[in-house]
């Protein structure tokens, strides 16, 4: 099939976006690809299409788990056979979903970036027929980027594994230094770039510098209406803000990653759905998420930079109707930002510290641990060890930078169990063994291909169909597991870590100190770039344009420092034909002032009276105290 009816038959649509064609047509002539396309402008269709038109499989490399599962169940719901590799799973698991790779139908495998340091990953993608490596959020390859993932500078290792499969990267946000350098570490060889402007028409950015932000929050969702974002800095914000809202008779919920899954799925749903106005929510809201109708994204602190601020407004809309980005600025968060700028960065004695902190958490001894992975509720370990969360998670970063840890925030994995023994063992089981015959029953009634592959699992659901209660159901399967008939995995809403290595000895623990010196200038200086945005009464449109290198970018003529600028513009015409006639006036005779207001026909009666004392205090009007003349 050709890629038009590829779009056709999967996603309904007789024509591609601005740029899809041209990117997927030069995939399939096997060239080497960089994708910039702007939030919600369609980037998985540019490697979708290409690799159902080619025999092989694709491999999807993501850091955002949540969308790489979407986008699974999306590609499962029209009938493609995917699948996604992530933290948490077991080992047996990953062998498991490899096979079906290497010798099943499979079309997309998902790997996020730490996956790629799994020997027995690189080892099986060796033996797949791969057409395509496709390499989302690319930007997280540069450490000039807003949001280095260290584990993807090994990405240029599946070059060696398939040197003539071409390699699409595709992000949202690049500036011309983070362009250079994902070329350069993915290795690209006849490689080209496609970019869509950054330009986004239909939405209005405004900052408001303002001392009562809760005031303007109020101020923008009852003015401008609709679906809206407010992204906040705390979790705690977002529940007291959500309230907020609520108080004052606006339907809102709160949203952060430390909520259990369902409970996130289920606000989601209900603000998706329009059931709530506003979410309120931390910057962990939002990645994959498609709302089209969103009339507003308001963010009532600073964001990190302007790459970072740039993805989260543009996801108002969508649907390509007039929409809102806010800014609440005060000057007191510049003060509180350069504090956190240097709060954020952990000594190379802290970094260390925290990592054997971190191994005696695991219960690791020395020389051990390579491969493990571990459940970390970060603010139990923060609170044991009196850490500081923030720079906790910068630490575990640059950890993960020098490749000792792997680590995942907020990973939600479903209960999944598989049979480890072959249909006639467990049958025989069933016979000798009839108090467990009902039971088992029920999981090959519900769950078919619980042989080959693990497969979901709901203990709820089980528990109704058995006539148990949920806790019978999981003690259930543990015994069922201790009698080695089958593995179960419950499902887990907590962030991973992986050690890469094993436990280092404090000698032998090396941090590259240079690495965190440039990684805090260029945090620096997206800061800086931030508070320009803030400040400076520029087109905020574009000074955002001319941030990602759009230099020569008209104004946009709709944000807040445009229409100051307009109606500026329109007093000033104003002013200036109103003394026009004023003139015109008391040249051929004098006027008392009652008459000259009344006589003159340009303007407001206030505007009029504004212009004459002007003319009046330049010496151009003058006046016996009853009569006006030149």
């Amino acid at each position: 099939m050709t890629p038009r009816e590829i779009l056709k038959q999967y996603w309904g649509h007789d024509n591609f976006r601005p740029l899809q064609e041209e990117i997927i047509t030069s995939v399939l002539e096997g060239r080497d690809t960089l994708a910039l396309l702007p939030t919600g402008g369609g980037k998985s269709v540019c490697f979708q299409v290409p690799a159902l038109a080619m025999e092989g499989i694709c491999i999807v490399v993501s850091p955002l788990i949540a969308l790489m599962k979407d986008q699974v169940e999306n590609l499962k719901a029209k009938g493609i056979e995917a699948m996604a590799i992530v933290s948490g799973m077991g080992r047996r698991e990953v062998d498991i979903a490899l096979d079906n790779c290497v010798y099943g139908p499979v079309k997309f495998l998902y790997l996020s970036p730490e996956r790629l340091l799994s020997e027995l990953v690189r080892e099986r993608i060796r033996y797949m027929k791969v057409n395509l490596f496709a390499v989302d959020e690319a930007h997280c390859i540069s450490q000039w980027g807003y949001d280095f993932r260290p584990p993807y500078l090994h990405l240029s290792d599946l070059r060696e594994l398939h040197p003539k499969v071409p390699v699409l990267a595709l992000t949202a946000t690049a500036t011309a230094e983070v362009r250079e350098d994902i070329q350069h570490k993915l290795l690209f060889k006849n490689g080209i770039v496609y970019q869509q402007s950054f330009e986004r028409k239909n939405l209005r950015y405004v900052v408001q510098t303002t001392e009562d932000k809760f005031r303007k929050l109020l101020d923008v969702a009852r003015g401008i209406g609709g679906s809206g974002i407010v992204y906040v800095r705390s979790r705690k914000e977002t529940f007291e803000i959500a309230k907020f809202y609520q108080q004052n008779n606006i339907k809102a919920d709160y949203y952060h990653a430390g909520l259990p899954a369902e409970e996130r799925s289920a606000k989601q749903d209900a603000w998706k759905s329009n059931s709530i106005q506003i979410i309120v929510a931390t910057n962990a809201f939002g990645m994959g998420i498609d709302k089209p109708d969103v009339r507003f994204v308001v963010h009532k602190d600073m964001p990190d930079s302007l790459e970072a601020y740039y993805q989260e407004a543009g996801r108002g809309g969508r649907d390509e109707k007039r929409a809102y980005g806010v800014l609440l600025y005060n000057p007191t968060d510049r003060l509180r930002q350069e504090k956190k700028f240097l709060q954020n960065f952990p000594s190379v004695n802290e970094i260390k510290q925290i990592y054997h902190h971190l191994a005696n958490y695991c219960q690791l001894a020395y020389d051990a641990g390579e491969g493990a992975g571990f459940e970390l509720d970060l603010g139990e370990f923060c609170s044991r060890f009196q850490l500081d969360a923030i720079k906790t998670l910068n630490a575990l970063k640059f950890l993960e930078q020098d490749e000792y840890v792997a680590f995942n925030e907020s990973v939600f994995l479903p209960s999944r169990f598989r049979f480890e023994v072959l249909n006639e063992e467990l049958y025989n089981f069933q016979i000798q063994n009839k108090g467990w015959d009902l039971f088992i029953k029920t999981l090959l009634r519900s769950y078919g291909g619980s042989f080959e592959n693990y497969v979901r699992i709901r203990e709820f659901d089980i528990a109704r169909r058995t006539g148990m209660n949920t806790q019978q159901v999981v003690q259930a399967l543990q015994q069922l597991q201790g009698f080695n008939l089958l593995n179960y995995l419950p499902q887990t809403d907590k962030p991973q870590i992986t050690w890469l290595k094993p436990r280092q000895h404090a000698d032998n623990l090396y941090i590259n100190k240079a690495s965190i010196d440039q990684r805090k200038e260029t945090y620096r200086r997206k800061m800086i770039a931030v508070f320009a945005y803030a400040e400076h009464k520029r087109c905020r449109s574009q000074m955002l344009l001319s941030y990602f290198d759009e230099l020569n970018a008209p104004k946009c003529g709709v944000c807040d420092v445009c229409l100051e600028e307009r109606r500026q513009k329109n007093a000033d015409e104003i002013l200036d034909d109103i003394t026009n006639e004023i003139v015109q006036l008391l040249s051929t005779d004098t006027h008392t002032l009652a008459g000259l207001i009344t006589s003159l026909k340009l303007g407001t009666e206030k505007e009029r009276i504004e212009t004459l004392r002007l003319l009046l205090d330049a010496g151009k009007v003058k006046t016996d105290g009853g009569n006006y003349y030149l």
